[in-house]
This record gives C-alpha cells, sequence and structure tokens, in this order.
C-alpha cells in the first residue's frame, strides 16, 4: 500500500463498519453480502487478523496493531484457548462475547499460529542482519510481555517489553 494510504485504510480497518472489536471482519457491515456468521462475508478469521495487525505496525499503526491483538487474544479465552478458524462479527458490545461460526474448525493449524504473530508484533521483533530487534509497543492493559531465550543466527536473545519501560522511553524523547 502507498504510504500515503495507509493512515486511511488504518481508520477503514479499524472503523465501526470492518472492527467488531474482537478483530476486523471479512466483510464490513452494510455491505449486500455481510453476515456476521458468513464464512467469508462476515467473520472474523484470527490468523488474518495477525497479519493486518503486523502489516499496520510495519506502517507505524502502534496502537491500531495493538487493538487487533487485543481483540483476538481477549476472544481466545473465550474458547479456551484454542482459537477457531473464525467466528461470529458480531459487535463486542452486542454479545459481550465471540461466537461460534458453526462451520468452523477448532482448533486450526492457522489460527494456533495467530498468537505467535501477534506477540512478535506486539513485541516488534525484526530480523536486521545478525541481530534481533526488539522494539515493543504495548496496548496498556498487557502490562508485560516476556519471550525469553529466543534461538537465532544471533544467539538466544530476551524480548521484554512493558508498557511502563514504552512511558519512560516516551518521556526520554
Amino acid at each position: 500500500v502507498d504510504e500515503s494510504r495507509a493512515p486511511k485504510i488504518a481508520e477503514h480497518l479499524l472503523g465501526p463498519r470492518l472492527f467488531s472489536g474482537w478483530g476486523v471482519r471479512t466483510l464490513a457491515q452494510g455491505e449486500g453480502q455481510y453476515n456476521p456468521l458468513g464464512y467469508h462475508v462476515g467473520t472474523v478469521w484470527p490468523f488474518d487478523n495477525a497479519f493486518i495487525a503486523w502489516g499496520l505496525r510495519r506502517y507505524g499503526f502502534h496502537q491500531e496493531a495493538g487493538q487487533i491483538a487485543e481483540g483476538i487474544i481477549d476472544a481466545s479465552r473465550h474458547f479456551q484457548g484454542r482459537l477457531p478458524e473464525a467466528f461470529g462479527g458480531y459487535d463486542r458490545e452486542l454479545t459481550r462475547h465471540p461466537v461460534q461460526e458453526p462451520a468452523a474448525n477448532s482448533p486450526q493449524a492457522l489460527a494456533t499460529a495467530a498468537p505467535l504473530l501477534l506477540i512478535r508484533t506486539l513485541l516488534g521483533l525484526e530480523p536486521y542482519g545478525d541481530d534481533l530487534v526488539v522494539a515493543p509497543a504495548l496496548p496498556e492493559r498487557f502490562g508485560r510481555i516476556e519471550l525469553l531465550d529466543i534461538p537465532g543466527r544471533w544467539g538466544r536473545v530476551d524480548a521484554i517489553g512493558s508498557v511502563t519501560s514504552q512511558e519512560a522511553n516516551a518521556a526520554d524523547r
């Protein structure tokens, strides 16, 4: 996406027509085919949302990426930590819990990988040459996330992100 269009896209993705409070829907409310339980026409797909959050982070939209991560991770609690491949795109305020999509596989391999990409996104993990860059940007209520002893060409690295350290870093700037 051209850099000049990224802010409008981020705004649309997190707007009320696409963002359910649990994640980004596959089709916006108000579209002709929209159905919050329709497999590809209104449901929320955890793995797709992890990619959306990662992409938003890469464009500098840290808060928006965190908002998506929060929604998906909150939803996982209602599925006993086993994210289905998709769940209903109903507004969070309407249902107060994510609604199971009847035909969705659970567990499902792609959905299982979603939290891992979300953690990478929140901690800002990026391989760079022989190093692993760690640049955390966490939603406030996450407090602290630690991913320890990450192996790679950089050897073994700990990635620790906390809201407190982010606030301190922001104050130093």
